[in-house]
């Protein structure tokens, strides 16, 4: 496992490569940063892969793999030249923010994230129906649009909009919908793969495919000081575009860098790697590139947002959630920063909305039947004829 440098001070610090090459990295980055500026330089490579177009660029192989899987981080046989320059640039910006590293991991895990929005809503006056979980949508015959849900009390909840996760749409609705699947592993092992002095230390790599064609994975090691595992344990995730099942395609990988032999006696080499305490692997599809015309039946003011995708980082969910906010309201700005807490003024008469969208319901709630139950959190479509 190599330390890729990243920075201008890593590049010239760096013992992996030689001053000529240190040189030639220095250039290309250089221009990868307002490459916008210098279409004669790639404009005739925007139809190539980006893999092809650095071999233009008279970079040696060993700077082409560095470029290709740590910097872009892209896959060798799909990524255009365009994709290539614009996932570069984007690694160059963010170098500095936040120590040597563009990268930042939330403490906990990526769900405090969504936390992190949940309680901004909440501040504004956003209303969160808890243990709630949908029943149905409720469609008016004629407009064929969507008035309301009823969740699993056969309570009655009334808005313009409704956005869903496509896990949670019926089979009817998705039969004609063809997913892609990721394969994941995730490892509980005893030490880090990258041999440091630091022992807490998160650790992005990617195994660069043995077959052209085939996908890289990418691996995430977290340390306890994340508070993702226990002390002297790390937490590792694998990921890649499916193939296979998932333990055909990161297995091996695993075997290569982790120690999964549970015996005492095991050869030098091994010893040296991390040892594996514990290990799952799965497959779940990827929704990230679903048309919203391929669902069957789903009314035209319901938005479908997808699950997790295999690439690294939040811009797929960041760009998908701005298309949605665009699309139910166009002259509205999307995320805009949060005004300073100590110029919010507060009024009560404010906050209470006119129409809360609740149905009359009684004191008690009924709990759901075992039938109720028994679905899987699918969502069912009601066509009624009344008026909106």
């Amino acid at each position: 496992v190599f330390q890729v440098p990243c920075s201008r001070a890593d590049v010239f610090n760096s013992r992996q490569l030689a001053m000529v090459e240190k040189r030639m990295l220095m250039k290309f980055l250089t221009f990868c940063l307002d490459y916008e500026q210098h279409p004669d330089e790639y404009q005739d490579y925007e139809n190539s892969t980006f893999a092809q177009f650095l071999r233009t660029r008279k970079l040696t192989p060993s700077l082409q793999h560095f470029i290709l899987h740590s910097i872009a981080m892209v896959s060798e046989a799909d990524c255009s030249t365009l994709e290539g320059l614009q996932a570069t640039k984007k690694f160059l910006q963010c170098l500095g923010r936040y120590g040597n590293t563009p990268f930042l991991f939330p403490l906990y895990g990526q769900g405090e994230i969504p936390q992190c929005f949940c309680r901004m809503c909440a501040v504004f006056g956003g209303v969160y129906c808890l243990r709630h979980s949908v029943q149905c949508l409720v469609v008016d015959k004629e407009s064929g649009r969507c008035k309301a849900i009823v969740d699993h009390f056969g309570q009655r909840i009334s808005a313009n909009y409704f956005i869903v996760e496509d896990s949670y749409l019926s089979e009817s609705m998705c039969r004609n919908v063809c997913y892609r699947q990721i394969s994941r592993a995730v490892l509980i092992t005893d030490q880090s793969v990258l041999n440091t002095d630091s022992e807490q230390q998160v650790s992005i790599l990617t195994v660069p495919p043995v077959d052209l064609g085939k996908p890289a994975v990418c691996i995430i090691e977290l340390c306890s000081s994340t508070m993702t595992c226990m002390k002297d344990t790390y937490l590792v995730h694998l990921t890649c575009p499916s193939t296979k099942t998932a333990r055909e395609d990161l297995e091996p990988v695993v075997q290569k860098l982790f120690n999964l032999n549970t015996e005492t006696e095991t050869d030098n080499e091994e010893l040296e790697k991390p040892r594996v305490l514990w290990a799952v692997y799965f497959n779940m599809r990827d929704s990230s590139g679903v048309d919203k015309n391929s669902y069957d039946g789903l009314p035209s003011n319901v938005y479908v947002c997808s699950g997790p995708d295999s690439a690294l980082g939040n811009d797929c969910a960041v760009k998908q959630a701005e298309t949605i906010f665009q699309e139910m309201f166009p002259t509205e700005e999307f995320c805009p920063p949060p005004p300073n807490p100590e110029d919010i003024i507060y009024d009560e008469d404010e906050i209470v909305p006119e129409e809360s969208g609740f149905s009359n319901s009684p004191d008690t709630k009924p709990e759901p039947s075992a039938e109720e139950s028994s679905n899987g959190g699918s969502i069912a479509v009601k066509k009624e004829d009344n008026e909106e």
